[in-house]
């Protein structure tokens, strides 16, 4: 029993797999915030060429 619960203790396996899965869910979080940000600053840019060029009409 004592084997067991040492070899468990010395398995890292679990944790790397963990960490690799933060890992992941960080770089989607950066990468939906960036999409989101982005998309929001061509928007704002479309209306604003949308308006210039109504207002010349």
């Amino acid at each position: 029993m004592s084997k067991l619960f040492a070899r468990f203790v010395k398995d890292e396996s679990g944790a790397t797999a963990i960490e690799y899965g933060l890992i992941a869910a960080l770089i989607a979080l950066a990468i939906m915030v960036g999409a989101g940000n982005l998309g929001n600053a061509l928007n704002n840019q479309f209306e604003f060429i949308t308006n210039e060029l109504e207002s010349t009409q």
